[in-house]
């Protein structure tokens, strides 16, 4: 069940940071998906020890871990388009 949650919450937190990041019409859902969920794991990796909480990938649905899985998902975002781009957008 857990893991229907994740795919479920990556895809939303995905599909928002590819709106701020003003990436959404080059994507679709699957890769939504994708950048959600890494976008949650470097957000436990990197963010989530910054400003404490647990992430989103070991359970924890709170607002604090939506938040950071939030960064993490537009810092990986302005990281594809650095290298894609040339620039972060």
């Amino acid at each position: 069940m857990t893991l229907i949650l994740i795919l479920l919450v990556g895809g939303v937190i995905g599909w928002l940071a590819s709106i701020v990041m003003r990436t959404d019409a080059q994507q679709g859902i699957f890769l939504n998906i994708v950048v959600g969920v890494v976008g949650s794991l470097v957000a436990g990796l990197v963010v989530t020890p910054l400003i404490g909480g647990a992430p989103v990938t070991s359970g924890s649905f709170d607002i604090l871990s939506l938040l950071a899985s939030f960064l993490g998902a537009v810092i990986l975002l302005a990281i594809v388009n650095l290298f894609r781009r040339g620039s972060v957008r």
